[in-house]
């Protein structure tokens, strides 16, 4: 990650005031020795602050304030490369000079960069948009230029591309650049009131982030405003955000909140535009600080905010959608787990499949340290849902775990619970090598019927615990894609100045497989929208690697390894010809195709007809499905867009696919195997 995450809900919001000269504080020298001690005494990972560890922070803090490689030369690399083995003994001795010196030259060619840029655009320059130029997609692999001759060719095509995305977005090229002129000032004005607290935590979390990804420096200001921002009136979208490069990117989206319910929303998603109310004009925000983003979205409960977005699908950055959302509160029980009954019809009989959505993992500890005997809770719903299921007679049950992405520990172990009469669950191995076992010692089990878990991408820590001991039981089958893996413990440990979050402990199976980095992987597997190479911890630069421990001692609560290759054969046949599974499959390929490219047209004509093209073939992927099933089909992708109104919660027909689908695969389980194993599950 090249940012720190914010939540909407609880989002950020710091201040800085342009300084006189950019220089490290006496309490920035004190924190960086408290950090480096911090991180080399107390962190899962076992790596000395030494020279090689200097090396791989001059590389990353140049990463990190140039990702895309567009501003620094090699030559401002090489004017600095005397400090690469020797950032660890400057941090001991709490010197900074290097992390001020890089950012100082770094801010340096981005106010000439941009005056250039500035320049340009209110100069008499044209734009010739028949000529076969192009533009490389990304820069992030590109070795650093060489000259200022052959960036200045690169940021020449760069705004060209710029004015040409906003021409295809309905604009005049004076209009484009107009909205340039003004991002690029805008942008100009934020970099001159960079201050000293603002370098030292960029230098600081690329120091925390070589440790792992989830590991974390929080200054005083981000602390401060954090807790400041619980207690506003203030509402989101339900989303959390990062900057990468220039934009702002979804992360994830918070279960229940307007961005999920939505339905038009999905991570890796950008943010360009943010408008107030239905018809306000709509900002440019690329480029903009990630806290002013967060505050042009948040506002009054009930207002409406429209997002101007590059879909996450697309690789043409000219592609945009508006969204529309009504800001809310996300509230405990509308993130709590629901139920609902599909029916399956299967040779003239009708099959009742219990569906029960667990968006997270939730506890209320205010009710619960209060002594209140009701609190609510993931288990403690779920036992109330699957017996309101089996009063309606169900014959199976299905978990839904997709975008889950945590939550409590204890509710995880606790929900194993549910479905086995007593056992470990999860274990937990600290930096010291000591391993303990959770475990459900209740024998009481609320449900001995089918069992069928959906996972996902985004299905993610408890999840993956939970997923991970119904698969190492055998109690249940596992279907949908691999999940996040995200397999490690972080604690909030107080400094000097801020706050440290780090990681402590990692997740292993029962079966002593970590999920850390590998994730959970399904019995049978469905297709998935989500790129593995661009989400989960695999995707993720310097994550903790996976391992194992001993296995603990379980037994098996069922035959279904032996059943699952005909699972899988019935699968396969059904969802060879259906529409849904189809479209899905058809849509992962169109994406995997636009993905492929590495460089863009700067040719008018071929753009838009490429642009054109892209829409057109997702038009006839959705119609196609609808013929299928008999359905009006649409002529535009924006009938999609305004199906539903703001607020209203839509119903994704992949989704209510894989539910039917996990489904189908329960009732097989029961005409397969199950019977033969009901006194096992019932013991």
């Amino acid at each position: 990650m090249r940012a720190l995450q914010l939540f909407l809900v609880l989002s950020l919001s710091i201040a800085t005031g342009a300084q006189a000269s950019l220089k490290p504080e006496a309490v920035h020298s004190n924190a960086i020795q408290s950090l480096v001690a911090g991180l080399e005494s107390h962190h899962y990972r076992e790596q000395a602050v030494d020279d090689e560890l200097s090396e791989k922070l001059f590389n990353n803090f140049f990463e990190t304030i140039d990702p895309t490689r567009s501003y620094l030369l090699q030559s401002d690399i090489d004017a600095l490369a005397h400090f690469k083995r020797t950032l660890d003994d400057d941090m001991r001795s709490g010197n900074l000079t290097f992390a001020f010196a890089a950012y100082e030259r770094f801010l340096t060619r981005f106010q000439e960069r941009t005056e250039q840029m500035i320049d340009a655009l209110k100069s008499d320059q044209t734009f010739d948009f028949t000529l076969d130029d192009r533009l490389p997609i990304s820069r992030e692999e590109k070795p650093w230029f060489q000259s200022k001759g052959e960036q200045d060719q690169y940021w020449s095509l760069r705004l060209k591309s710029a004015v040409l995305n906003l021409k295809l977005s309905d604009k005049s090229v004076s209009e484009a650049k107009e909205t340039l002129i003004k991002r690029y000032e805008s942008q100009l004005n934020r970099a001159l009131q960079t201050n000293s607290e603002d370098i030292f935590q960029s230098y600081a979390n690329a120091l925390a982030r070589l440790y792992d990804p989830h590991t974390a420096y929080f200054s005083p200001a981000t602390s401060e405003n954090f807790e400041i921002n619980m207690s506003l009136s203030l509402e989101g979208i339900g989303a959390v955000l990062q900057s990468e490069d220039e934009f702002t990117k979804i992360v994830s989206l918070v279960p229940a909140g307007p961005a999920d319910k939505s339905g038009q929303l999905k991570p890796a998603d950008l943010i360009v535009g943010v408008g107030q109310d239905m018809d306000g004009e709509i900002e440019d925000v690329v480029g903009m600080r990630l806290d002013d983003v967060v505050d042009r979205i948040r506002g009054p409960k009930g207002s409406i905010v429209r997002l101007e977005i590059i879909p996450s699908t697309s690789a043409d950055k000219s592609t945009r959608k508006i969204v529309k959302l009504e800001r809310q509160r996300v509230k405990l029980e509308e993130q709590a787990a629901k139920s609902r009954i599909m029916e399956v019809e299967r040779d003239g009989n009708i099959y009742k499949v219990g569906i029960i959505d667990i968006p997270t993992f939730y506890i209320d500890f205010a009710a619960l340290r209060k002594g209140d005997k009701d609190y609510r809770s993931t288990t403690r719903d779920v036992a109330v849902l699957i017996e309101d299921l089996k009063q309606q007679g169900v014959d199976a049950l299905v978990v839904d775990l997709r975008e889950n992405g945590g939550g409590s520990l204890r509710e995880a172990n606790e929900l194993v619970g549910l479905f086995i009469s007593r056992g470990p669950t999860v274990q937990i191995r600290d930096l010291e090598g000591r391993v303990d076992v959770l475990g459900d010692y209740n024998p009481e089990t609320t449900w001995t019927g089918p069992l069928t878990v959906v996972i996902d991408r985004l299905s993610a820590s408890a999840s993956e615990i939970f997923a991970g001991a119904i698969q190492d039981y055998r109690r249940g089958l596992v279907v949908g894609s691999r999940t996040f893996g995200k397999g490690t413990v972080q604690t909030l440990q107080p400094l000097r100045h801020g706050q440290l979050k780090f990681t402590t402990a990692k997740f292993y199976r029962i079966s002593g497989e970590s999920t850390q980095h590998q994730g959970v992987a399904p019995d049978i597997e469905f297709p998935s929208m989500f790129d593995q190479s661009e989400i989960g911890e695999s995707a993720l630069d310097f994550a903790l690697p996976w391992d194992k421990v001993r296995p603990v001692r379980y037994g098996s609560y069922s035959s279904l390894d032996r059943w699952v290759p005909e699972l899988q054969n019935r699968h396969t046949q059904r969802t060879q010809t259906d529409p849904d599974f189809q479209h899905m499959r058809d849509t992962i390929a169109l994406i995997n195709e636009q993905k492929s490219m590495q460089w863009l047209p700067l040719n008018e004509e071929q753009l838009k007809a490429q642009r054109d093209q892209m829409e057109q073939a997702q038009i006839d992927l959705e119609n196609q499905r609808r013929m299928a099933k008999g359905e009006q089909p649409i002529k535009t992708l924006d009938e999609l867009l305004t199906e539903t109104a703001p607020g209203e919660e839509i119903t994704d027909p992949d989704s209510e696919a894989v539910l039917r689908e996990a489904s189908e695969l329960s009732i097989d389980m029961i005409e397969m195997f199950f019977q033969e194993d009901q006194s096992r599950l019932a013991g």
